[in-house]
């Protein structure tokens, strides 16, 4: 009885061990994947900002008329 409680237990912890590597492995990937996405955010960012400065007018620094 005990033996076969043993092998049990054996194989539930070899399955669970199998399930943790394949969950870190998609987290491992998830985190790839973020890293681009960030990447890629930063770099829509700084494109943007470059754009409106471009074409926005310039604004002349000027007293306003109640001066």
């Amino acid at each position: 009885m005990s033996e076969d409680r043993l092998t049990k237990l054996e194989i539930l912890a070899a399955e669970q061990e199998k399930t943790i590597e394949e969950l870190s492995d998609q987290i491992a990937e998830q985190w790839k994947v973020i890293e681009r996405m960030q990447k890629a955010l930063e770099a829509l960012g700084e494109r943007f900002v470059a754009l409106e400065e471009r074409s926005a007018p310039e604004i002349p620094v000027t007293k306003p008329p109640h001066y």
